[in-house]
């Protein structure tokens, strides 16, 4: 049961009027086929994130049924835009949908979202949406759902589909009060009662202003209520700032030197969070230094640091802006970016080399940063058990994903001038991403970044392997054509390199993509040319893997021609030097496309065998897009031969797969 609820405040106060509006809404509503919708919309601070959660704690209370599904879309932005793919990825991940099936299109992946949702007992919150048009495409294909979305004010383009509409005013002097009290038990509050008074005005009614204002009063024991009223208050008629300002204000000025410099860093952080390593990172000053600063952003209300990664708000994030020109920390902060780029390149650079192990890459390791410690992954190559290497290959894999919105930023971050290689050197590992994780629309845009970064610097190899990294993902996107021309500049920058064997490598890699695009366009002729040509190259310099991965390429041609015995013959070599390399994924891959030639030559058992071999594998890793065609494989095999038990239920753990990750029947 997925219940993405944090813990409820000591005290929840007020808003009972907005609770039983909604669920008297719910009461009435009777669309079967369309969930209730419910914005929530108010300033910032106003309590409209804790009102959703309150409401999903009240509907989970009512009705256990209710799965609870939370996505932030603030923390999902890239460059302030929304990607509508990305948001419903990370919905599809909720519902424990697999990465691998999921769909490539954007109309596909809205039908494996409401498929999965159909009918399904759903509260889900959606937070800090800017327009209706972003809410849309989450919407549950559900009446029993109901959606719960967060707004800085009304979303006019979401009529349609917006039930109830509920602006939120500002907590009355009394209810203001009361949650001023349930922060702070200070004696002073019962004693200084129009010092009090006065704190709340100031507070405008904001939850958000009230609760930093309680820990204010907590934090200084010793001063006069009326002196902190006289401090919070100072200037305001100047500046004419919010109550959400002017409570993020008075917090920031209660903080240390160290907590106040990594705040105002805050500004220039890759990506929606941070941890305490990026955090360290960015400081500059040590473990320790950044720990006792985080700690104190969060004593102050400045951030919510629970879990392992902390969530940094767009206002606060433009807060600490304003306090870093005001403070002018221009040197400082490009020290900093430097500094956190860096880092995230080298965590980045490992976590590609654990999850992918050694292979072809071209931009320079960063060396440890002084005072800044790696993110704790563990190497798989210091382990000799298979189930170990396995999970912490997954480990690093796990980080690549987690911390993707940050390297994105990151690669728009090195697009300034002041670097050079970066933008090159962090599309290396984002390609290992991309093969998990096909992300088509940024992976587009990151190694379009690294190929300039690579053009501008002159670096003819990197340049080469970020013009073929970019081709994959636009020939996956049906361009074609866009493709062709980047494997052509390719083509011309690879004449210009040595006979070095890392160079040799990089062209027969080449001449792999120029037949994978072939193959893509259905041209297998020419995708064997190409193919024949790479198998020559890693043959000449002795590169086993490259010799494998080639005989299966061409095996696959083969096959695409329609030449069964010699697809055959290249395949049933390619599965055997899988074998013989200890590569367990190949092993299967080839494995499976060997089967399905065999089961067309009418030797089933043979092809039954290798089926059942790849299909033991693809337990193991745990990948479900490698089990469900290979199910639905042995249930076609099954009927072929009259074994109509055994195709039923291969059928049925398919169906299964396909039920679970909302995919149509095949």
């Amino acid at each position: 049961m997925i219940t993405e609820l944090p813990p409820g405040p000591a005290r929840f106060v007020d808003r009972e009027p907005e609770q039983r509006e909604v669920l008297g809404a719910l009461a009435r509503h009777s669309d079967a086929d369309r969930p209730l919708c419910v914005v929530l919309n108010g300033l910032g601070g106003i309590g409209k994130t804790e009102l959703a959660f309150q409401l999903g704690r009240t509907l989970l209370r009512g009705d256990p049924g209710y799965q609870v599904l939370y996505v932030d879309l603030d923390e999902l932005r890239d460059a302030g835009a929304l990607d509508a793919m990305d948001a419903l990825g990370h919905l599809l991940d909720t519902l424990d949908s697999a990465e691998a099936l999921r769909a490539h299109s954007y109309q596909a992946r809205c039908k494996q979202y409401w498929r999965l949702t159909r009918n399904r007992r759903l509260v889900l919150i959606i937070d800090n949406a800017r327009f209706g048009t972003e809410v849309t495409p989450l919407l549950p294909a559900s009446g029993t759902a109901v959606v719960l979305v967060t707004s800085q004010g009304p979303l006019p383009d979401l009529d349609d589909a917006a039930a109830v509409d509920l602006p939120l005013s500002l907590l009355g002097p009394q209810d203001a009060l009361e949650l001023l009290r349930s922060v702070s038990s200070d004696p002073r509050l019962a004693a200084e009662p129009e010092a009090v008074r006065g704190l709340v005005r100031l507070c405008s009614g904001l939850p958000e202003a009230l609760r930093v204002a309680g820990r204010w009063v907590n934090r200084h024991r010793l001063r006069p209520l009326d002196r902190l009223v006289r401090e919070f208050g100072a200037g305001l008629e100047e500046q004419e700032m919010s109550a959400r300002e002017r409570s993020w204000d008075m917090a920031y000025g209660s903080l240390g030197p160290a907590a106040a410099h990594l705040y105002r860093l805050l500004a220039d952080l890759p990506g929606p969070t941070l941890t305490v390593e990026s955090s360290t990172a960015l400081l500059g000053q040590g473990e320790d230094a950044a720990v006792d600063a985080l700690e104190e952003l969060h004593n102050a209300g400045l951030l919510n640091v629970r879990g392992e990664r902390f969530p940094l708000p767009v206002p606060l994030r433009a807060h600490a802006l304003r306090w870093a020109r005001r403070e002018a920390d221009s040197a400082d902060r490009a020290q900093a970016r430097g500094r956190i780029l860096r880092w995230f390149l080298r965590q980045a650079q490992r976590a590609d080399l654990f999850a992918a192990g050694e292979r072809m890459t071209f931009a320079p390791p960063v060396p440890p940063l002084p005072g800044a410690p790696d993110v704790t992954l563990a190497d798989p190559r210091e382990t000799d058990d298979k189930e170990e290497i396995r999970r912490r290959r997954a480990q690093a894999a796990r980080w690549l994903h987690a911390e993707r919105h940050a390297l994105f930023a990151c690669v728009d971050l090195a697009g300034a001038p002041e670097f050079g290689l970066e933008a090159a050197a962090l599309a290396e590992p984002l390609w290992t991403h991309f093969l998990d994780h096909p992300h088509h629309a940024r992976a587009i845009r990151a190694f379009r970044a690294g190929r300039d970064a690579a053009l501008r610097t002159g670096n003819l190899a990197l340049l080469l392997r970020m013009r073929c990294q970019l081709a994959r993902p636009l020939w996956e996107q049906d361009r074609f054509d866009e493709a062709a021309e980047e494997l052509a500049q390719a083509e011309a920058a690879a004449a210009l390199l040595g006979e070095e064997k890392e160079e040799q490598r990089l062209k027969a890699s080449l001449a792999e993509f120029q037949g994978r695009l072939h193959a893509a366009r259905g041209q297998w002729e020419e995708a064997a040319g190409r193919y024949s040509v790479a198998l020559q190259v890693h043959q000449r310099i002795e590169n086993p893997y490259g010799v494998m991965l080639q005989t299966y390429q061409l095996g696959t041609a083969a096959a695409g021609m329609g030449r069964t015995q010699e697809a055959a013959g290249l395949l049933s070599r390619a599965h055997e030097m899988a074998r013989e390399l200890g590569r367990e994924r190949m092993t299967a891959r080839t494995g499976f496309a060997l089967a399905g030639v065999l089961r067309s030559l009418d030797r089933k058992q043979e092809a039954a065998e290798l089926y059942q071999a790849a299909l033991d594998s693809a337990r193991a890793r745990e990948s479900e897009h490698d089990r469900l065609r290979i199910l639905e494989a042995l249930a076609a095999l099954a009927a072929e031969t009259g074994d109509t038990e055994s195709a039923a239920r291969h059928r049925e753990a398919a169906r299964s797969i396909r039920e679970q990750n909302g995919l149509e029947e095949d």
